[in-house]
């Protein structure tokens, strides 16, 4: 199966790390997706993601325990802990809490360390469908540099493709749709892990259930974005993305370079959306309890940066506590036709606090979407042929909704501090 048919277009869903860091439970899942099949589905949103650590019965935080005992089953694979996911009883894991994800019209995914556990490769455990242990394909000089649960996977050591091919046939088995593996796209210790994407690719093939890879973290290389093309969905273009102005301002450096790469079932991916109510029991991004710290026109910035790019659109904040502004963040119909169907982003102007993104339809719509990254508001007399546009007849603000205001091809607009002006153009 072509492995690109999994993410014809750039996925939409919610993930608990932003939220919940690794201590999210089955509650609180089951809660997400219910709002999401309630107020979000009609408009395209689909996955709901458990972030990582869900096999650690005592996780309460986004700071991980270090060496402590992870569930796992008798063949080295781990298992949901019971404790915050009663309905894996009985070893059942996490196929009643997909299942329930399914019956409300939502698609279900996981997050997964690279690399087998510790534990197993201590214990020397089995491995589904070969004779090596644990202890033969784990490759201890290759672990994460912020997490204790793993060694990397040795992938010129037998066993190692029959081990991703246990992990991926029980993914399957559970009803999952979309696997985010961490430690592999970028690390702060070695190179990007191709060997083990590799042999992850190989595996979702072989497991007779189309599901979206996606790579974390980032930065990933961007000269490796053929490797990435081939055998990936998603794959992350920064660490982890947070509420601060200094990381939003990056991620225009981030977009330029990955320029041209989105395509049909590939997409260069700018990192869950810190928006609404975050920081429950995650303490990473120097916050606590707390709202996004972005103000509105930083929120809108980011949503129509991602959207003209087209990264995923993965929500972070606990849905059901969405206020109105939120929600109407993620239920702009028309910014969501751009970031389904558009074609051809490119920044087409990058001049002192201006920056100019534009993109194609393939009903020969244009988007403009026009930033001012400076500090203060920002009066703008643009002619549309500066940023490759012949001419306008008519235009709209998709935020607003309001009529661009264009005079003999000249845009003129104010973009307010750290905010964005998002235009369509006929």
């Amino acid at each position: 199966m072509d492995h690109k048919l999994a993410a014809t277009t750039p996925p939409l869903g919610w993930n608990s790390w932003d939220c919940y860091g690794a201590a999210v439970t089955e509650e609180e899942i089951r809660g997400n997706a219910e709002y999401m099949a309630e107020h979000l589905k009609d408009f395209g949103w689909s996955y709901i993601t458990v972030d990582i650590q869900w096999y650690e019965p005592l996780a309460n935080s986004s700071q991980y325990r270090p060496f402590v005992p992870l569930v796992m089953d008798e063949y080295s694979r781990l298992m949901p802990a019971e404790n915050r996911f009663p309905s894996v009883a009985g070893g059942q894991g996490f196929k009643p809490l997909a299942d329930y994800v399914h019956s409300l019209g939502l698609q279900f995914g996981i997050h997964i360390m690279r690399g087998i556990p510790r534990q197993a490769a201590h214990a020397a455990t089995p491995i589904l469908g070969t004779v090596a242990t644990a202890r033969d394909i784990a490759h201890t000089n290759s672990i994460c540099p912020w997490n204790t649960d793993m060694y990397g996977v040795d992938a010129s050591k037998e066993g190692a493709q029959a081990y991703y091919d246990s992990l991926f046939k029980l993914y399957a088995e559970w009803g999952v749709d979309l696997v985010k593996v961490d430690d592999i796209a970028a690390s702060r210790l070695y190179d990007t892990h191709q060997p083990e994407i590799a042999l992850i690719s190989k595996a979702i093939e072989r497991c007779g259930r189309p599901m979206v890879l996606s790579l974390s973290p980032g930065p990933a290389p961007v000269e490796y974005s053929d490797f990435f093309v081939e055998h990936a969905n998603m794959w992350r273009v920064t660490d982890d993305f947070w509420d601060l102005w200094p990381l939003l301002l990056d991620m225009f450096d981030r977009c330029r370079k990955w320029q041209g790469v989105p395509q049909a079932g590939s997409w260069p991916d700018c990192d869950m959306l810190p928006l609404g109510h975050i920081g429950i029991r995650s303490v990473d991004g120097g916050g606590e309890d707390r709202w996004t710290r972005f103000t509105r026109d930083e929120q809108l910035t980011m949503m129509s940066l991602w959207s003209i790019f087209r990264s995923p659109l993965i929500f972070g904040g606990e849905l059901r506590d969405n206020d109105d502004w939120t929600l109407s963040l993620l239920t702009n119909r028309a910014v969501l036709r751009m970031h389904r169907e558009s074609c051809g982003a490119r920044e087409a102007l990058c001049q002192d606090e201006l920056i100019v993104w534009t993109a194609g339809h393939s009903d020969g719509t244009r988007y403009a979407a026009i930033f001012n990254v400076g500090d203060s508001p920002l009066p703008l007399e643009l002619a549309l042929e500066e940023i490759g546009f012949s001419s306008a007849a008519s235009g709209t603000e998709l935020w607003s909704g309001t009529p661009a205001e264009v005079d003999a091809n000249v845009l003129q607009t104010t973009v307010p501090p750290h905010g964005v002006r998002l235009y369509s153009f006929l």
